[in-house]
C-alpha cells in the first residue's frame, strides 16, 4: 500500500510525538510528577461525592476465572503492572552489581550499609512504637511497611531540588534505593507468602529458564519473550508467592554485558547491552503506566467521615509515620556514620554529612512498595490497611518536605561554590575580579 505524501508526513509527525513522550517518561522528574498526580487524583476522587465510582472501578473484576485470574483491577495493578516496575528494578540491580557502583566494594560499602540500616531501624522503631502504644499482634504484621524507599519519588525529588548538588549524591541514593528494593522484595517473598504451592512454583522455573536462555543468547523478539514472561508471572502468582517477584527474577536473567562467545542474530548487536535496551523500552511503560495506575488504585483513602480520626487512633498508622520520618533518617544517616567511623569505608570526598542528612530524610519517601506491603500485611480494603496507607502518604510527604528544606539549603551552598569557581578561571583560588590586571 502506497502512502500519500500527507499520510507519510502525518506518520513521521506521530512517530516524533511518540518518541518525545517516551523520552520524557524516561526522565525522573516526569515519572515522579505522574506518580504524584495519580496519588492526588486518587485521594480527591476517593473523598469526593463520586467516591462510589472509585470503589466500583477499583473492585471491578477482570480475567479468566478458569486460570484463577479473575482479579479486581486493584489486584491487577498491584500484582500485574507492578511486576513491570520490579522488572526494571531487577535490571537496575543487576547492572549496579556487575558494572555499576556495587561492583566496587569500597564504593558500595557505605550506601549498602545505609540501605541495610535504613531497613532495620524503621522496622525496629515500628515494632517499639506499636508495643509502646499497646498495639496488638495484628498491628505488628506491618513491621515491613516503612522499610522501603520509593526510587521514582526519591530520585524525582532529588532531580527537582538538587540542580547543583554533587553527582555523587545521586549515585549514593540510587545504590541505596536499589539495595533497599532488593531487601524489600526478599521480605515480600519470605514473610508475606501465606500459602506456597511448591509444584506450581517449580513449574514456573521452566518458562523462566526459557526466557533466560534466549536473552543470554541475545535472542530478543518480543513474540518469544513476552509469552514466556507472562507464563512465569502467572505461575508465580498461582504458587502463592507475590507475582512481583517474577518481575525481579526476569530482570535478573537479562545480561548486562555483551559476550563475544555467544552467537547473535545479527552482527550489529555485537556491543549491545541487552539490559540497557530492555530498560530503555520498559522504563516509559513502568513510569508512565504501571506505577501511576498502581498509585491511582492504592492511594485512594477516605479521609473524611471519621477516616482521619480513626487513623490517628490506630497505633500501626502512628508507628508508620514515626518509622518513615524518624526511623529512616536515623537508620540511613547513623548507619553511614558508624560504618565510616569504624571501618575503612569512606564518604565520597564531594559529599558532606549535611548532604547525607538530606538524603536520609529523602529515604523516608516510602510510597510504592510501602503501599504494597500494607496491602499484603493487612488485606486490601481492610480498615487498618486504609489507616496505614494514609499514614504512608503522610509520612512520605513529611519526609519529602524536610528533605527539600535541607537539600535546598545545600543546593544554594554548592551553587555559590560553582559561581566562585567559574569566576576563578586560572584556578589559583582567587576570583579573577580581585586580581591585578597583567
Amino acid at each position: 500500500m502506497t502512502l500519500t505524501p500527507r499520510a507519510r508526513l502525518l506518520r513521521r509527525s506521530t512517530w516524533r510525538e511518540v518518541q518525545f513522550v517516551t523520552a520524557a517518561l524516561r526522565t525522573e522528574t516526569v515519572g515522579g510528577a505522574l506518580l504524584l498526580t495519580a496519588a492526588v487524583t486518587a485521594l480527591v476522587w476517593a473523598n469526593s461525592p463520586w467516591h462510589a465510582s472509585y470503589d466500583a472501578l477499583r473492585d471491578l473484576r477482570l480475567g479468566p476465572a478458569a486460570l484463577h485470574l479473575d482479579l479486581p483491577l486493584a489486584a491487577w495493578a498491584a500484582d500485574g503492572l507492578l511486576a513491570i516496575f520490579f522488572f526494571v528494578a531487577g535490571l537496575e540491580l543487576k547492572r549496579e552489581v556487575l558494572v555499576g557502583d556495587l561492583r566496587s566494594p569500597a564504593r558500595a560499602a557505605l550506601p549498602v550499609a545505609a540501605a541495610l540500616c535504613g531497613v532495620a531501624v524503621p522496622a525496629l522503631l515500628y515494632a517499639a512504637s506499636v508495643a509502646a502504644l499497646g498495639g496488638s499482634g495484628d498491628a505488628l504484621r506491618g513491621w515491613a511497611v516503612p522499610t522501603a524507599t520509593d526510587i521514582a519519588f526519591a530520585l524525582a525529588a532529588l532531580a527537582v531540588v538538587g540542580t547543583h548538588l554533587p553527582s555523587a549524591l545521586r549515585s549514593f541514593l540510587l545504590t541505596l534505593a536499589v539495595v533497599d528494593d532488593l531487601v524489600a522484595i526478599t521480605i515480600i517473598a519470605v514473610f508475606y507468602t501465606r500459602e506456597l504451592d511448591l509444584p506450581v512454583l517449580a513449574l514456573a522455573l521452566a518458562p523462566l529458564a526459557g526466557f533466560a536462555w534466549l536473552v543470554q543468547r541475545r535472542v530478543t523478539p518480543w513474540w518469544l519473550l513476552v509469552p514466556l514472561a507472562v507464563a512465569t508471572w502467572a505461575l508465580v502468582h498461582a504458587s502463592g508467592v507475590h507475582a512481583t517477584v517474577a518481575g525481579v527474577l526476569l530482570g535478573l536473567a537479562v545480561p548486562v554485558r555483551p559476550r563475544a562467545r555467544v552467537p547473535r542474530i545479527s552482527t550489529h548487536d555485537a556491543d549491545v547491552d541487552v539490559a540497557e535496551r530492555f530498560e530503555h523500552r520498559m522504563r516509559p511503560l513502568s513510569a508512565g503506566v504501571a506505577v501511576p495506575v498502581f498509585a491511582l488504585f492504592a492511594a485512594g483513602v477516605r479521609v473524611g467521615g471519621g477516616g482521619l480520626r480513626a487513623t490517628v487512633a490506630d497505633e500501626a498508622a502512628l508507628a508508620v509515620v514515626a518509622a518513615l520520618v524518624v526511623g529512616k533518617f536515623v537508620g540511613v544517616l547513623g548507619g553511614t556514620w558508624v560504618f565510616a567511623r569504624f571501618t575503612r569505608a569512606e564518604l565520597d570526598e564531594d559529599l558532606a554529612w549535611w548532604d547525607v542528612a538530606g538524603l536520609a530524610l529523602l529515604g523516608g519517601i516510602g510510597f510504592t512498595v510501602s503501599l504494597l506491603v500494607s496491602e499484603l500485611a493487612f488485606g486490601s480494603g481492610a480498615p487498618r490497611d486504609d489507616h496505614v496507607r494514609l499514614a504512608v502518604l503522610v509520612g512520605s510527604t513529611l519526609s519529602a518536605v524536610l528533605a527539600t528544606v535541607v537539600l535546598r539549603t545545600r543546593n544554594r551552598v554548592y551553587r555559590r561554590i560553582e559561581q566562585a569557581e567559574s569566576r576563578d578561571e586560572d584556578g589559583d583560588g582567587v576570583p579573577d575580579c580581585f586580581q591585578e590586571p597583567r
